[in-house]
């Protein structure tokens, strides 16, 4: 099992009850420092002559983490551990998003302009001139987040029920980030030509489409024939919004090691729907010799498997993913915990780029190679150089719904990662500092503003 750093994602809260004596608390915080957690807040909750009631907040790095140090917290002598609580679980129930009012109904006047039969006019209008919905509905300003569940998270086929906390977590972005109202649509099907249907039916409501979560090679026919039937931007993150952070950080690595995009060469680790995409916006930017790699080696000539998608990267090399690292310059994973060994950046060339992705456990853990990378970069928020999706679609959206562009183009995507990547100051450009924060406020401004050049340029712009 990796060894991975405590974080929030498994927190925990442990109501004690702890004898007024010298000492005792300071056993408690040992058993759980020996146990590895990290700790939070420590809250004093109650405090009579005899004793304390507290609450300490704790990160482990996994369940079972978690589970080891509440036993040894129980383990403690004379400590009664009164409750525990799973601080993500909590931060779920009843869900994370809800619908409010824009505006108040606090008379009958209100009442009547709001809904009938003021509202009538307002339908009247629309039907008359359809353009009209952008104005006098949310259209907008409003996204879809469609999913079928087929390829949640690293997690799989959950189905749609257990896709909502992630298309939940997706609207808070969208809203937080962007301001843009977004609404999880959770599909009870995996047919593809269901589901681009029922995507269809829904549209005139969206301004947008944001597919999500939906599994390969499905996902490729799902965007194409969305984008060709409907008159709104349809993109698909785990793609796109992977391949637009990816690049804005390959950009920056390859300055600080000084190496140009067209001299390198690229091994990708994983050959669905986020590793094809980082594929074609490299070769997009200029990238001429990339090797993608799935569970059965290098995507070859010679191998009679590769679906259309992989074929396009198919090159007469043979062998394994350690085989292929020999004498590369960049390694990009978005594949599986731990396929990436210390042996096999060591082979790799000068100066070697490593962007582990995998979530939540990379292809490689960032100690194991600190002494042997020029530049490291995970999906995780506990080491530098987060890759993280939250850094594009905000922002890409943004600039789409507001020039009212008909689609999302390659060109908006390379424009999106040279506008991330330049929020980085030459002067501050660092082997851990090579994307900026998720919360860095100037990235949806500066992405937005990319996208929406880039729009004009292409003359996809109604507004």
């Amino acid at each position: 099992m990796a060894n991975l750093t405590p974080n929030s994602s498994f927190s925990l809260t442990l109501r004690l009850e702890i004898p007024n004596r010298v000492g005792m608390l300071a056993n408690v915080t040992k058993a759980i420092a020996t146990s590895g957690g990290n700790f939070g807040q420590i809250d004093l909750i109650e405090q009579t002559r005899a004793i304390s009631i507290r609450e300490i907040t704790v990160d482990a790095a996994s369940s079972d983490h978690a589970e080891t140090i509440v036993q040894a917290v129980k383990a403690v002598p004379d400590i009664k551990v009164l409750n525990v609580y799973d601080r993500t679980f909590n931060l779920h129930r009843g869900g994370k998003i809800s619908i409010t009012s824009r505006i108040p109904l606090r008379s009958v006047s209100d009442l009547a302009m709001a809904y009938t039969p003021g509202v009538g006019r307002i339908c009247t209008a629309i039907a008359q001139n359809p353009e009209e919905v952008y104005n006098l509905t949310i259209k907008r300003n409003t996204v879809a987040i469609v999913t079928d569940g087929s390829a949640v998270l690293g997690l799989g086929n959950l189905g749609p029920a257990a896709a909502l906390p992630v298309m939940e977590g997706k609207a808070m972005l969208f809203k937080e980030f962007a301001g843009i109202d977004a609404f999880p649509i959770c599909l009870d099907t995996q047919e593809t030509d269901k589901i681009i249907e029922a995507v269809k039916n829904i549209a005139p409501v969206f301004g947008g489409v944001n597919l999500e979560d939906i599994a390969a090679p499905r996902c490729f026919e799902i965007e194409a024939k969305l984008r060709q039937e409907l008159d709104i931007p349809v993109f698909h993150d785990d793609q796109h919004g992977t391949a637009i952070v990816t690049l804005a950080a390959l950009f920056n690595a390859l300055k600080l090691v000084q190496k140009s995009m067209g001299d390198i060469r690229i091994v990708i680790n994983g050959a669905g729907a986020a590793g094809v995409a980082v594929a074609r916006l490299l070769r997009k930017a200029g990238a001429e010799k990339i090797w993608m790699c799935d569970s059965k080696g290098i995507l070859s000539t010679s191998r009679t498997d590769l679906t259309e998608e992989k074929q396009e990267f198919a090159v007469k090399a043979q062998g394994t993913l350690a085989g292929a690292l020999q004498g590369a310059d960049v390694f990009i994973g978005l594949s599986a915990p731990g396929v990436l060994t210390p042996e096999m950046v060591r082979s790799m060339t000068k100066d070697p780029i490593v962007f582990a992705m995998a979530n939540p456990i990379p292809e490689i853990q960032p100690e194991l190679i600190k002494d042997d990378v020029a530049v490291m970069a995970t999906g995780r928020s506990d080491y530098p150089n987060q890759i993280n999706n939250v850094l594009a679609f905000p922002g890409v959206f943004r600039g789409a719904l507001d020039c009212r562009a008909a689609t999302i183009t390659t060109t908006m995507y390379l424009e999106a990662a040279s506008a991330i990547a330049s929020l980085i100051k030459p002067s501050d450009l660092d082997k851990q500092y090579i994307v900026p924060s998720v919360f860095d406020e100037r990235v949806v401004t500066a992405v937005a503003g990319a996208v929406q050049r880039a729009a004009r340029q292409e003359g996809i712009a109604r507004g």
